[in-house]
C-alpha cells in the first residue's frame, strides 16, 4: 500500500522539482454580465408593501390636530387617522373645513407688480420717523412731486419716445393755438421757464449761460436777454439755439435745476416780503410761481403721456386745490386785463360801492376732491375770496352783489385753465349773468400760456 506507483510519482513530485515543470495556467477573462431585462428572463416579482394601518386615537386628541391638518403639518399616520375620523365625525368634519378655508385667506395671490404707490408710503414713514433737518415748504410740495413723477414717467423711455411728436396748446386772445414740437422739446421748454424761478434765487440759468444779462439789455435781433423774456421768448431762444433738435441729453439739465430749485427754497424760504419772479410782462411772487410751474408740469406731462399713449393720473387733491386756487386768484387781474383790451365786456356798477367792496361777483364752484368756492370779483381786479365773511378787509360780500353762479369739475377747470378745452366746450354748471359767465370762462382759458 505504501510503495505504489502513483504514490511514488505523488511523492517524487511533492519531494524535488521534476525535469520538466508544467506551464502555467492561462489568466481566465471574465465575459461582461448580462442584465436581468436582456437576458429574456421576466423580472422577479416585488412584493407589495402592507397597507399603511391609520392609527388609533382619542377623539380629543385628533380634535387638536385640526389645526396641523389644515396648515398640512400632520404626520403621515396622524393626516390618515385625521381624514379617517372626519368620515365618522360631523362635527370635527365642519371644524376641519372652516380651517382649511380659514387657511386659504392666509394664501391669497397677489400680482408680482409692486403697487404704484408703495414709494410714496416708504418715504412718508421714513420722514415719520425721521424727519428732514431741511423739510420742503408746504408751497413747494407740489412742484417737487409733479418734477418727480414726470421723471418716473420718462425715465425707461427709448428714442423713439423721446422723439415722439406732442401738440403744445394754449389760448390767446379769443381763439386757441398750438406749437408742434417733440417730447424732448417739452423737457426743453420746462427746462427753460422754470429758469425764470432759478434766476430770481440767483441760481444758473440754463438760457445764455455765457451772455446772459440780468438787466435785459437787448441783444442784435432786438430781444431781451434771459432775465426779462417771457416764457414763449425762452422757449424759443433755447429752441433755436441749439445745433440739433432736444433729444433724451435734455433730461438731465432738467432733474438737476428741479433738485436745485427744490433745495434752494428749502434753505432759504420765500425771503422778506416774498422773492418776486418776473415773466416778462407780468411777476408772481415766488410761492405762487411755484405752483405755476407745478401746473405747467403736470399739464405738459399729461401731452407727453397722451403722445406716447400712457395713463397719467391727476395731482394729489390737496396739490390739486393749490393750483386751482392760483387759478381763482388771478382771475380777476386777468379779466381786467382782457377788458383793457376790449375782449370783455365792460365794468356795470348798479351803485357806488364802499371801499374795499369788490362790487358784482361770480361763485366760482369747482367740484371734486380738490375744489371749493371762489367769489370772482367782476368790477374790479381784486383778489378772489372765499364766500362768506371772508371778504377783502373783514367785509361780508352781499348776496346780491353775486350775479351768476359756475360749478366746474377740478380736472375739468385746469385743463381750462391751460387751455386744453375751449371756454364755449368746457362742461360748466352755469346760473345768472351770461356776459359775467362768459368773460370769467374767457379769462380762465386765457391763463394759458405757452
Amino acid at each position: 500500500m505504501g510503495n505504489t506507483p502513483d504514490a511514488e510519482s505523488a511523492g517524487g513530485a511533492a519531494g524535488e522539482p521534476s525535469a520538466e515543470a508544467a506551464p502555467p495556467p492561462a489568466p481566465r477573462i471574465p465575459l461582461p454580465r448580462v442584465s436581468v431585462e436582456d437576458g429574456g428572463r421576466p423580472l422577479p416579482a416585488l412584493e407589495e408593501p402592507a397597507g399603511r394601518q391609520p392609527v388609533r386615537l382619542e377623539h380629543p386628541i385628533l380634535k387638536s390636530l385640526l389645526g396641523a391638518w389644515a396648515l398640512a403639518a400632520c404626520s403621515a399616520e396622524e393626516t390618515d387617522a385625521v381624514e379617517v375620523h372626519l368620515g365618522d365625525c360631523g362635527a370635527c368634519a365642519d371644524e376641519a373645513r372652516r380651517l382649511r378655508e380659514a387657511v386659504g385667506l392666509l394664501h391669497r395671490s397677489e400680482s408680482l407688480d409692486l403697487d404704484p404707490a408703495l414709494r410714496t408710503r416708504v418715504l412718508e414713514g421714513c420722514l415719520e420717523r425721521r424727519p428732514p433737518h431741511v423739510p420742503v415748504p408746504d408751497w413747494a410740495a407740489s412742484y417737487d412731486a409733479e418734477t418727480a413723477r414726470l421723471d418716473a414717467l420718462l425715465q425707461d423711455f427709448g428714442d423713439a419716445e423721446w422723439h415722439a411728436p406732442v401738440r403744445l396748446r394754449w389760448f390767446r386772445g379769443e381763439s386757441a393755438t398750438s406749437r408742434r414740437t417733440t417730447v424732448a422739446g417739452v423737457i426743453a421748454h420746462l427746462l427753460a421757464v422754470d429758469g425764470l424761478i432759478a434766476v430770481a434765487l440767483g441760481l444758473d440759468d440754463p438760457l445764455d449761460p455765457d451772455t446772459g444779462d440780468a438787466t435785459g439789455r437787448p441783444d442784435a435781433t432786438g430781444v431781451p436777454k434771459s432775465g426779462t423774456r417771457t416764457p414763449a421768448q425762452r422757449t424759443e431762444a433755447l429752441w433755436a439755439g441749439a445745433h440739433f433738435p432736444p433729444t433724451r441729453s435734455v433730461r438731465g439739465p432738467w432733474r438737476e435745476q428741479t433738485h436745485a430749485l427744490v433745495r434752494t427754497v428749502s434753505f432759504t424760504g420765500p425771503g422778506p416780503g416774498g422773492t418776486p419772479v418776473s415773466y416778462g410782462g407780468f411777476e408772481l411772487p415766488l410761492q405762487d410761481a411755484m405752483l405755476d410751474r407745478a401746473f405747467e408740469c403736470w399739464v405738459h406731462a399729461e401731452d407727453i403721456a397722451e403722445a406716447v399713449d400712457y395713463p397719467y393720473a391727476p395731482p394729489a387733491p390737496r396739490h390739486l386745490h393749490g393750483m386751482i386756487d392760483l387759478a381763482a386768484r388771478m382771475l380777476p387781474e386777468t379779466l381786467a386785463a382782457r377788458r383793457r383790451a376790449g375782449l370783455a365786456s365792460p365794468a356795470r356798477t348798479r351803485r357806488l360801492m364802499a371801499a374795499g367792496r369788490p362790487g358784482r361777483s361770480l361763485r366760482l364752484e369747482i367740484e371734486g376732491s380738490g375744489g371749493g368756492q371762489w367769489l370772482i370779483p367782476l368790477d374790479s381786479p381784486a383778489p378772489a375770496v372765499p364766500p362768506g365773511p371772508g371778504g377783502p378787509g373783514g367785509a361780508a360780500v352781499p348776496a346780491d352783489d353775486e350775479v351768476a353762479h359756475v360749478a366746474m369739475d377740478d380736472v375739468e377747470f385746469c385743463r381750462l385753465a391751460a387751455g386744453h378745452v375751449s371756454p364755449e366746450e368746457a362742461a360748466a354748471g352755469q346760473v345768472g349773468d351770461r356776459d359775467a359767465i362768459k368773460d370769467v370762462l374767457f379769462a380762465a382759458a386765457s391763463l394759458s400760456r405757452m
